[in-house]
């Protein structure tokens, strides 16, 4: 189940990279710089055949099919889909973006798998088993890295479709900085989670995100040995939107700190 599951997820990241007429095909979404293109609704609706054949118990929540009952994650079987996390990106041709895919059993996350058509690059978790990376037909463990935020890269989003939160996101970009090796801006969250479940960078926040943003990256980092919740301390919910705070232990504990100051 685990080989044609992973089958599947590639073959979504081949429709993506597929893909040569991305920005015709762009539709605006609620909120500020929010775009939908027929690729990400050719992804979701290819991942929901091939995955419910597979798993003929499982509901869906997927981005693009105007899902508001997220409360399905909490009970039950049910996968939790974002069919190409960093649209933007996409659809300008700007190659770091992914195929998001988590299963969720009686609201726990239990599995997650991010593919990055771009680098092949296939992070996959199990809950109690560890974190991988699949690459040129090979695996290795992933592990949170053990820098403190001195010698750590910091990873953050804007939230670009919800102008409450830039006054709060910049103020919390720049003590990071402050106290930290460097800063970047990538435009994928669940990149971003699995950047700091290989550990490359120290921590990653964002101020607000939705429950397929983040349920698949998030178990990433826990089962490579960080530590997820949302900015305040508090535990990361899948029926609702959220904001991440994540990273190794370590550099974690330091930067919730100096949130905390804010």
């Amino acid at each position: 189940m685990q080989d044609a599951l992973i089958a599947a997820i590639r073959e979504a990241g081949r429709i993506m990279r597929g893909a040569h007429d991305a920005a015709r095909t762009v539709t605006a979404k609620p909120g500020e710089a929010n775009f939908v293109t027929a690729y990400d609704v050719a992804v979701q609706r290819f991942l929901f055949s091939r995955l419910g054949a597979l798993y003929p118990d499982a509901a869906f929540v997927g981005e693009e099919d105007g899902a508001d009952d997220v409360a399905r994650l909490c009970r039950g079987r049910a996968f939790v889909i974002d069919p190409i996390d960093g649209t933007t990106n996409f659809m300008r041709g700007f190659g770091h973006s992914a195929v998001s895919v988590a299963l969720c059993e009686n609201g726990e996350v239990v599995l997650g798998a991010v593919y990055d058509p771009y680098t092949d690059e296939l992070f996959y978790a199990e809950r109690g088993r560890g974190a991988r990376l699949l690459r040129a037909g090979e695996s290795s463990a992933l592990r949170v890295s053990g820098r403190p935020l001195s010698d750590g890269l910091i990873l953050f989003g804007t939230s670009p479709y919800y102008a409450d939160t830039r006054d709060g996101t910049f103020a919390a970009a720049r003590i990071l900085f402050d106290h930290a090796l460097d800063i970047r801006r990538g435009g994928s969250a669940a990149l971003d989670l699995c950047t700091i479940a290989a550990g490359r960078a120290e921590v990653f926040f964002e101020m607000r995100l939705s429950p397929w943003d983040y349920a698949a990256g998030m178990l990433l980092v826990r089962e490579a040995g960080g530590t997820v919740t949302a900015p305040d301390g508090a535990p990361v919910p899948l029926e609702r939107p959220s904001g991440i705070l994540c990273g190794n232990p370590t550099a974690y504990t330091e930067a919730a700190a100096l949130l905390r100051q804010l």
